[in-house]
């Protein structure tokens, strides 16, 4: 007899990130460099006033950057055992939400969006929950397709007796 908290399905979903930290700060540093250079050029062809709208451009080009460098820290982690699905989300400043659902009666939905990625649904009994938001279509799919396959083996176990083979 297994435990109820071994793991029958696991999938940790984490956002796409296109640049590494050195890959950030050269992008930065090429930022505030070619921004430097245009708001030297205005300053020498009489434009000064516009220097400071380079210079604010750039700070909000550097802040919206590095938003997203530290929003793609967040990970979520599905879980599924025989007592049932736990969904353990991490936020970008690291804390940790958990939520258990019961199996029995859970289902993976794609709802499609016309014109966006379709959302992956949790949906039983009074439940509806998205998940794997981060994911895009393909990748949605295939976790889609795992997670219907994993519950479906939960709920319907194949027994061998050998008492009973012929």
């Amino acid at each position: 007899m297994q435990s109820p908290d071994v793991p029958r399905f696991e999938a940790v979903i984490i956002p796409h990130r296109s640049l590494s930290p050195a890959g950030l700060r050269r992008l930065v540093g090429f930022l505030c460099l070619l921004s430097s250079g245009i708001a030297t050029g205005l300053w020498f062809a009489g434009a000064w006033p516009a220097v400071g709208f380079c210079g604010g451009e750039m700070l909000l080009a550097v802040a919206l950057l590095f938003r997203n460098a530290r929003a793609s820290r967040r990970t979520e982690m599905l879980l599924l055992t025989d007592s049932g699905v736990r969904i353990v989300r991490t936020d970008a400043a690291g804390r940790r939400s958990e939520r258990r659902l019961s199996a029995a009666w859970l289902n993976a939905v794609l709802a499609e969006r016309p014109g966006r990625t379709p959302a992956l649904l949790l949906c039983g009994r009074g439940v509806r929950m998205e998940v794997a938001a981060d994911l895009g279509e393909g990748e949605k799919r295939d976790l889609a397709e795992a997670l219907r396959a994993a519950l479906h083996r939960l709920r319907n176990p194949v027994f061998d007796n050998p008492q009973l083979r012929g």
